[in-house]
């Protein structure tokens, strides 16, 4: 079970109005968009709430206006609302697109959180982990007092908006665009080198908000983590081309997941920075659905999970594009903790019977099952980091099942590669693989190579 976060912030609706372009309109030099179909979804701090992956309770501000009634139909059953007051009608946010480029945005509706409540105060103050996404409409506001009481207990993340006021004393992590961060330290025109101007504003606001850290997203370059010294600067992993919307909310609702979880603030950007580039490459906000795991790719069904680092490509798309071009596709399996000689060895390996390669990689849960309580040595995240990072590696997965069954009746690769040290009837399975026609081969053990025995050395400091 995920640890539950309070999300605590303005609803806004989200409304595409997508179509095609073709001409522009004889009246005017406009374009003109025609079979033009409509997609409304949550925004603003909806979208986090929607987008977590973890057990939301969600304070928000809502009426009984059509657009509050859309919402809170949208959200039944994927969150848990503790609504506040709203004055006015809910913000409702147009996009008119063609080609998948946006050409006009249409606002309307500028309601604001007419004040607290005592559920709401509740809420904030049982809580465990808190991530306030404050649109500058008046949620966080209203709540100001209750959430400085929280920032006390270290687990408050805050996405600032110069409508609104500053952070809080005391958040462990505010996450501003650079463009908010240059507005709120006044450092605009400062300098052209954006790297420059965000480790400027973000050492000023550390000290000016009294944060425990602040971290500029500088969305595709990645982002900029201050403590108020020498800055850490995290790029993505990947070139993802796309659109960016809701990109910055993804980015702090994964920062705050992964602390929830007890990550180092480090740690939590590392993630919230592959986290938005997937997101991004997945879509963006047109791509959210109700109920739907922000882990997997939009329209996927993937048995496995995605670790923040993991692979830059979805094994999916790997292995789709090598089958449209006639390639064959192997997998392998195994939980290489304490990636070594040997485990590369059969990785090179495997990776020569075909034209790309899936590894299969046992969770965390998976590995302490089949190996003991100490194991693993290295969290699923580090692993599959550093089996990606290898050439003969084209995406990894990883799962949780005591086999790799599921997964790869999901990937059905064409070949499923093992070390010699098992054999074809010590593979159960085998004759799943063989099912659908592949082939299951073995591939040269590099003998004197073993996790245990290199953990054991390095324990026991033995010579070789």
């Amino acid at each position: 079970m995920r640890a539950p976060l309070l999300v605590v912030g303005d609803a806004l609706l989200d409304c595409d109005l997508d179509g095609e372009v073709a001409r522009l309109a004889p009246d005017a030099p406009v374009p003109v968009v025609h079979d033009a179909h409509r997609r409304t979804r949550p925004g603003g701090a909806a979208l986090l709430a929607a987008r977590s992956g973890h057990p939301v309770t969600f304070v928000t501000a809502l009426g009984e206006d059509p657009g509050s009634a859309e919402l809170r139909r949208l959200l039944e059953g994927e969150v848990d609302l503790v609504p506040l007051p709203l004055r006015g009608t809910l913000s409702r946010k147009t996009r008119v697109r063609g080609g998948g480029q946006s050409l006009l945005r249409l606002d309307e509706g500028e309601g604001r959180a007419a004040g607290p409540s005592r559920a709401a105060r509740e809420a904030v103050a049982r809580a465990g982990t808190i991530l306030v996404s404050d649109y500058g409409r008046g949620t966080a506001d209203v709540l100001r007092a209750p959430l400085t009481d929280a920032a006390g207990r270290d687990l408050l993340v805050w996405d600032p908006h110069p409508r609104g006021e500053a952070p809080v004393p005391g958040v462990r992590l505010v996450t501003p665009s650079l463009a908010e961060a240059a507005r709120w330290a006044a450092t605009e025109g400062g300098t052209d080198d954006a790297l420059a101007l965000a480790a400027g504003a973000a050492r000023s606001l550390v000290r000016e908000w009294g944060a425990a850290s602040v971290c500029v997203t500088l969305g595709a370059r990645g982002a900029l983590l201050s403590h108020g010294e020498a800055p850490l600067f995290v790029p993505t992993p990947f070139t993802a081309p796309g659109d960016p919307c809701g990109a910055g909310d993804r980015f702090a609702a994964a920062a705050a997941a992964l602390l929830s979880e007890g990550a180092l603030t480090e740690e939590a950007v590392v993630g919230a920075v592959d986290a938005a580039a997937r997101f991004v490459a997945d879509g963006g906000a047109a791509s959210v659905r109700a109920g739907a795991d922000p882990s997997s790719s939009p329209g996927s069904s993937s048995p496995g999970g995605a670790l923040p680092g993991d692979s830059p490509e979805d094994p999916f798309e790997v292995v789709a594009r090598v089958r449209a071009n006639g390639g064959r596709v192997v997998a392998t399996g195994g939980c290489f903790d304490l990636l070594h000689a040997g485990h590369v060895a059969l990785l090179e390996a495997a990776r020569a019977a075909g034209d790309c390669l899936v590894v299969c990689l046992n969770s965390d849960a998976s590995v302490r099952r089949g190996k003991g309580p100490g194991r693993p040595l290295v969290p699923a995240r580090g692993r599959a980091r550093l089996v990606a990072a290898l050439g003969c590696v084209d995406a990894v997965l990883v799962f949780d099942e005591e086999t790799p069954e599921r997964v790869l009746r999901a990937l059905r690769p064409d070949v499923w590669a093992k070390g010699a040290d098992y054999t074809r009837d010590g593979l159960p399975e085998a004759d799943l693989v063989e099912s659908w026609g592949g082939q299951v081969v073995l591939v040269p053990y590099l003998a004197g190579h073993s996790t245990t025995a290199l953990a054991h050395r390095a324990a026991t400091r033995s010579p070789r």
